[in-house]
């Protein structure tokens, strides 16, 4: 789950820089603080070392999602908004649910525990990126996007606590992650803002 998480992410990262008109640097470090900034942030919280820091092959799946996203912006106009990106991104959203949910579980945290764990590994990396590329993370503003990833978190916490079985539950939470956010991006879905509430009271 971390490895396809690692690879995805780092595409769709890479891509919005390059969007940005990065330079070969900032591609990569855009694209690799996408994949590992949600996950550093989650070992913290367990408090074991950050899993970057402790494999150069984790490295090396971050700089391969980087040359897949130079590879696509070569071969299509608007990379980050390809099929092929924004699958991956759901993609990667659904692994690195799983992995925080799943690390959550094994450092015996309660289930808000687990599902904010999830949550953070999911979303945190792209929170980190779009500082970078001085914008507001697009997660608290726009889109059906973190709110996948708690209903993956919950799933999974569901799932082990009531069935017991973490293959299982790691399995039906990827699932329930990928297929919210495909529906998301396929119907349009998004949260409403306090300012559509007050509108919806008045008309």
């Amino acid at each position: 789950m971390n490895t396809v998480g690692l690879v995805a992410f780092a595409l769709v990262g890479a891509t919005k820089a390059i969007r940005e008109e990065f330079d070969v640097f900032g591609i990569a470090v855009v694209g690799l603080v996408t994949a590992f900034a949600g996950g550093a942030t989650r070992d913290v919280l367990v408090d074991r070392v950050p899993l970057a820091l402790r494999s150069f092959g984790e490295i090396g799946f971050g700089m391969l999602g980087v040359a897949l996203a130079v590879g696509l912006s070569v071969a299509f106009d608007s990379a980050d908004e390809h099929p092929i990106t924004l699958f991956s991104d759901a993609v990667g959203l659904a692994a690195f649910t799983t992995a925080g949910a799943i690390v959550a579980t094994d450092a015996g945290l309660s289930g808000f525990g687990v599902v904010a764990i999830a949550t953070i590994n999911a979303v945190g990396g792209g929170a980190f990126a779009d500082v970078l590329l001085d914008r507001s993370p697009f997660i608290l503003f726009d889109d059906f996007y973190a709110s996948c990833a708690v209903l993956g978190g919950t799933t999974y916490w569901l799932a082990a606590t009531f069935a017991g079985t973490p293959g299982a539950a790691a399995a039906v939470c990827a699932a329930v992650t990928v297929g919210s956010r495909t529906a998301a991006v396929t119907y349009g879905w998004s949260l409403p803002t306090a300012q559509t509430l007050d509108r919806r009271a008045r008309g």
